[in-house]
């Protein structure tokens, strides 16, 4: 009996063994084929947009020098444009344009309407969580705009005012935070990951807009007292009636946004890796006045 006793055990550990090989052999597997099938979506996303015959792109259309269609030839033009149109070229493809709002870009490459956002769009951390975003292509700051009459010079002079900001940009929460730092405001109850432009009222307030033309209009009849975006869209709407505050801050690095995991992701990436390298974003950068 104690021979059979050992001679079972024996066998008991060769099975156990056996097993255990065959469960990490097919773990090996599993993830192979985890891998092999990411890839797999990666080349079927790209396909898909060949198939088509067309890439589309969420785009400014009333950003001069970034994405704008002129109203009477419905032409686009720009340095976001002229990206996309060679990412279509690279692609072996057309290029269809969209026009979005810092309100409607995400939802509009969530839904899948469009395969790619290039609309000065600000990489943040919490935006990394939801979309892709390649290298930033450009940097710029955060500015104010008020109309000269206002008297109004810098930031502390702010203090009590309305700013007409987009709907759905960061340029709300960028204000407030630089009036906390330099401590013009006190920036109690002040969260950067909850931070609401509709219901922040201490020490400045905000009205939002769905596109920058309603903003400029809104600065011109009173109904904000400045207006506050990127300083490369404000330039745009810098009459002679109108100046900037003297500050200037948080930098804004723009990138082209696609859908979390997609295809085009990489696409992208190296798109504008390569134009970083070649100049081609430092010639259009010139060639629309964004080099200033």
């Amino acid at each position: 009996m104690k021979k059979w006793s050992k001679l079972s055990k024996i066998l008991t550990l060769g099975v156990t063994v056996l097993m255990a090989a065959s469960i990490f052999a097919g773990c090996g597997d599993e993830k192979k084929s985890a891998d092999s099938g990411k890839s797999s979506n990666v080349a079927e996303d790209v396909a898909a947009i060949k198939k088509r015959g067309v890439l589309r792109v969420g785009v400014k259309n009333v950003t001069k020098g970034f994405g704008y269609q002129d109203p009477a030839t419905g032409k686009f033009s720009g340095l976001e444009v002229d990206l996309s149109e060679a990412l279509a070229k690279k692609l072996g493809v057309d290029v269809e344009y969209t026009p979005v709002t810092a309100a409607t870009r995400t939802a509009l490459l969530d839904s899948g309407d469009i395969d790619m956002v290039a609309a000065t769009f600000t990489i943040t951390p919490e935006r990394k969580n939801s979309w892709d975003f390649t290298t930033p292509y450009y940097t710029d700051h955060v500015g104010v705009l008020v109309e000269k009459a206002s008297g109004l010079k810098s930031l502390a002079d702010l203090k009590g005012k309305v700013v007409g900001v987009s709907s759905g940009s960061t340029s709300a929460k960028a204000l407030v935070k630089a009036m906390i730092d330099a401590k013009i405001i006190d920036g109690e109850g002040f969260d950067s990951k909850t931070f609401d432009a509709a219901t922040w009222n201490k020490g400045v307030s905000f009205k939002q807009y769905a596109d920058y033309p309603a903003i400029s209009t809104a600065l011109t009849s009173g109904e904000v007292q400045a207006f506050c975006v990127d300083k490369s869209i404000l330039a745009i709407y810098c009459t002679d009636d109108r100046t900037f505050l003297k500050e200037q801050f948080a930098p804004q690095e723009y990138g082209l946004a696609t859908k979390k995991g997609s295809g085009m992701s990489k696409v992208a990436e190296e798109a504008v890796q390569g134009w970083l390298k070649d100049g081609t974003i430092k010639k259009l950068e010139a060639k629309y006045g964004l080099d200033k």
